[in-house]
């Protein structure tokens, strides 16, 4: 099974450089976690004007609910999450942080593909 996630989230204008920073070293814990749960082709921007974040992956697994527990119980990806939330504004109504229930960044609906010639 393949699935194409795309998500948003504001990111601190004044922590933007330093969000940078931390994402050209990601923890390889993080990035073992990451692999392990079946996320591949990962990316983020970035939109300047709105200071916001726009990540894009796909997840190739079998069990996406048991993927991501597997990824939010992983003690290297939890310290990560706390050290880059600080450094974001979840769009998402009530969001408490990343790997809590309601999610931090916001899912957006995909409404075109193309994927090759016609």
């Amino acid at each position: 099974m393949v699935k194409r996630v795309c998500q948003i989230i504001k990111v601190k204008p004044e922590r933007f450089e330093e969000y940078c920073k931390v994402h050209d070293e990601v923890w390889p814990g993080v990035l073992a976690a990451l692999g392990k749960a079946h996320f591949t082709d990962y990316s983020i921007h970035y939109d300047p004007i709105h200071s916001l974040l726009i990540a894009n992956f796909k997840w190739t697994g079998e069990d996406w609910d048991a993927d991501m527990e597997g990824v939010a119980r992983d003690e290297e990806t939890r310290r990560w999450w706390k050290m880059t939330d600080s450094m974001q504004e979840s769009l998402v109504p009530g969001a408490k942080g990343s790997g809590e229930e309601g999610g931090w960044w916001l899912d957006l609906k995909e409404v075109f593909r193309y994927e090759g010639q016609v």
